[in-house]
């Protein structure tokens, strides 16, 4: 006998779903500002504000992809030879807005090695009127986004990409008031290794999680052992295997498990109380439980 129960799939939809409405408004604002700090670095040859339009290009390029993944998992959904719906692209939408910020990161504290040696006469007003507005509208993008991180992977990493430029639009800012007070040129190239610096270890764990994820670990928050061993003490329970635990997408854990019980047991009821024990005490909504007689053979020939 098996049993499952599917809530969060059939429910309202993924975590990322839920977020659709914000997400397409964070994306049209980030867009139209990238646009305007693009021009004016290229225009006045400012490091830190190149810094800053690049990671609000990966702002633009991650809340797009997130934009893409949650459409497309939300049509494909019902597809009979995707099983599981298309929810897994929100993860592979978030692993690579973490590369994209590495590679971001990485180029600006190189190409920042090179201007301290050779500093570049940054005109700071215009950078500073740019990082300004650039701010604004990253605290704009930044109140979208920020209920939907706890939410979902997905999301989290377009958050996570606003709130560092958000914070490098701010290093833009204290640069350009202290060249305009001082005329340091070395400031423009500062503020884009320090952006750099605070970048990185944020989009590696972004990426970690993701791996996490993909590789079908089970969630960090869930003893695997520990529900093995939950599992067995449900009356008429008498051995438990084969147990998989695993996140789909954000906030969507998977199990799975065999599990024995004596002859003459009401399966039915093993069922109903393992069910229940996974959802009230794991937060595990789906899961697909096989309940055999304790005299049933075979599962145990599995070789993987």
């Amino acid at each position: 006998m098996t049993g499952h129960s599917h809530t969060a799939a059939t429910g309202p939809g993924s975590a990322g779903s839920r977020n659709l409405p914000r997400l397409r408004a964070a994306f049209g604002l980030t867009m139209t500002f990238l646009l305007l700090e693009l021009v004016t670095a290229v225009a006045i040859g400012s490091l830190a504000l190149l810094s800053d339009a690049g990671h609000m290009a990966t702002d633009v390029a991650g809340l797009g992809m997130a934009l893409a993944a949650i459409t497309v998992a939300n049509r494909a959904r019902s597809a009979a030879h995707h099983t599981f719906g298309w929810y897994r692209l929100e993860i592979l939408a978030a692993l690579a807005n973490a590369a994209l910020l590495v590679a971001v990161a990485v180029y600006v504290l190189v190409e920042a090695v090179g201007r301290f040696s050779d500093p570049v006469d940054v005109p700071a007003i215009p950078l500073l009127g740019v990082a300004a507005a650039g701010l604004v509208a990253n605290l704009v993008a930044f109140w979208l986004l920020r209920g939907g991180a706890e939410e979902s992977l997905n999301v989290r990493g377009a958050y996570l990409e606003v709130l560092a430029d958000l914070v490098s639009s701010v290093g833009v800012i204290i640069g350009a008031v202290v060249m305009l007070a001082t005329g340091w040129r070395w400031v423009d190239p500062a503020i884009g290794v320090a952006v750099g610096l605070f970048v990185v270890p944020r989009a590696l764990r972004l990426g970690g999680q993701a791996l996490r994820i993909l590789l079908q670990a089970a969630p960090p928050d869930v003893d695997v052992d520990a529900l093995t061993t939950d599992l067995g003490t449900l009356d008429g329970v008498v051995e438990v295997h084969d147990v998989h635990v695993w996140t789909l997408t954000s906030q969507m854990d998977v199990a799975s498990a065999h599990l024995s019980v004596a002859n003459g047991t009401n399966q039915h009821g093993v069922l109903d109380r393992a069910r229940v024990l996974l959802t009230e005490r794991y937060g595990i909504d789906h899961a697909t439980l096989q309940v055999e007689p304790e005299d049933h053979t075979g599962c145990a020939e599995l070789g993987w």
